[in-house]
């Protein structure tokens, strides 16, 4: 059995001198030291030995035993440390090579603009309100003077997601909730996405709008005017021209379109306004009274204005961009210019 043993040792630190691996090591570790290993089959013939030569082998397995489990650390160290070494070679860096520029990113244009209608608007006095984008039927048409059969609707362009839910068309629903919930006075706009289904050059099915709202008693038809005079100034120079023409929403009595001399020409004339010197930037009128029905104000107490504007239409205006597609497709080379 010494035999035996010392012809396992020399067998075993053959192969372990010929592992390159951990996993090699490993596996050679199993067959020698485990449970089922070479060394624990000899040691369990150890009850068929004499009581003389128990003793005597025994000593023989534990000096075997011991060299192998040295042996198997200091191969396994030697391994690991030529691992470290071709990790080393491999992934040294040259300190010489010039330094990687970490690409920093912007805010998109879209959120610029609505940063800056909101803080406008906030020095004016107005809260930011928000909605939700999955909207009732009552909240986007019928509170706004849409009834069910009204033509306006075919403007909309809905997306329906279940009969008398859809997504909102407009972020005008804010309003209604927002008048639903507190008394008068009220002073608010309401920023957020909205869907049509519409898309070309100047139009997107999922775009982005402002809107605004202000009621309270003796509000008139000057205080949107001079609201919007200003926030025009503010936002594209106190040089622009503005002007209100008539125009018609459901929700609005007097409504009116307004529009800003063309920031291109200056009011000269050009292709991009069409020769006529203005670009229409938002929608605006005084709240029709059916709307305060319809959320339990009294029409004979109070009144109030409402405007809306796409943030999109303005972003363009204000960057000089001809196709609002470039808004959402991501190239970077078109939004590091921001």
């Amino acid at each position: 059995m010494k035999d035996k043993l010392e012809g396992l040792l020399k067998d075993a630190l053959a192969e372990l001198a010929a592992a390159s691996t951990e996993a090699g090591l490993q596996e050679l570790r199993v067959k020698y030291l485990g449970k089922k290993g070479e060394l624990t089959a000899v040691m369990k013939g150890l009850g068929g030995l004499t009581p003389e030569e128990r003793p005597v082998i025994g000593q023989v397995v534990n000096t075997v035993k011991g060299q192998l489990e040295e042996a198997f650390d200091s191969r396994a160290a030697l391994i690991r440390e030529q691992v470290k070494n071709e990790r080393l070679a491999n992934e040294r860096i040259d300190v010489t090579l010039p330094g990687r520029r970490t690409v920093t990113g912007s805010k998109h244009p879209i959120t610029l603009v609505t940063e800056e209608i909101c803080s406008i608007f906030s020095a004016l006095g107005f809260g930011v309100a928000e909605g939700p984008e999955i909207e009732h039927d009552f909240y986007n048409f019928e509170a706004l003077n849409f009834p069910k059969d009204h033509p306006a609707r075919d403007m909309q362009d809905t997306f329906f997601v279940a009969e008398n839910v859809l997504l909102r068309t407009h972020t005008s629903p804010v309003q209604v909730r927002t008048m639903l919930k507190q008394p008068p006075p009220v002073r608010i706009i309401a920023p957020g996405t909205v869907y049509r289904c519409d898309s070309d050059a100047t139009h997107s099915p999922m775009f982005h709008q402002v809107e605004g709202l202000m009621v309270d008693k003796g509000i008139t038809f000057g205080d949107l005017k001079g609201i919007l005079t200003l926030f025009t100034s503010q936002l594209f120079g106190s040089d622009i021209g503005v002007r209100l023409r008539p125009s018609f929403f459901p929700f609005t009595e007097p409504s009116a379109e307004v529009d800003i001399a063309c920031v291109i020409c200056r009011g000269k004339g050009c292709r991009v306004c069409k020769e006529t010197g203005w670009l229409e930037i938002l929608g605006a009128g005084m709240v029709d009274p059916e709307v305060y029905r319809h959320v339990g104000y009294d029409a004979e107490q109070y009144t109030g204005f409402a405007f809306g504007m796409g943030i999109e239409r303005i972003a363009m205006l204000k960057y000089g961009i001809a196709d609002m597609r470039l808004l959402f497709e991501n190239d970077l080379r078109f939004l590091k210019q921001f």
